[in-house]
């Protein structure tokens, strides 16, 4: 049985990042910030939206903290992260500052996708078919 602790070092790389990026606009959004306000309304989102979206990071946040909870926190993430995304290439842009939040969107989708792919025998459902039913618990993450 080959080690698993080089993919779970990158694995909780992978998690700090997606973390400390979400966290800090979490920040911006529930403070109610200038800047998150205007992209909110650009989105037609404002206020709801941007309190829904800073909730669904927040939680994102600390599912990907919990090791029991890590691929649901990165499957949550990466589809916020898509959205985000999509908001960039068809409503926000990418001049300016919004540059910077749509590779900040661009490197947590990058985050959640590593996570995914080295937990991907942990995904509800996919997990199972990819690895098949003759692995014992104790060896999948």
């Amino acid at each position: 049985m080959k080690s698993r602790a080089p993919s779970l070092i990158l694995s909780w790389i992978a998690q700090i990042i997606a973390i400390v990026i979400m966290g800090q606009t979490l920040y911006f959004k529930f403070n109610g910030a200038p800047e998150s306000i205007v992209l909110f309304t650009e989105l037609g989102m404002e206020p709801e939206g941007r309190m829904l979206v800073g909730i669904l990071e927040l939680v994102t946040c600390i599912l990907l903290i919990i090791p029991a909870s890590v691929t649901f926190g990165a499957i949550l993430g990466s589809a916020l992260m898509v959205g985000a995304i999509i908001g960039h290439c068809t409503v926000l842009g990418w001049e300016g500052d919004r540059f910077y939040l749509g590779i900040l969107a661009v490197s947590v989708l990058i985050a959640c996708s590593v996570i995914l792919y080295i937990r991907r025998y942990t995904v509800p459902f996919l997990g199972s078919a990819l690895h098949g039913d003759e692995t014992p618990h104790e060896e999948r993450y």
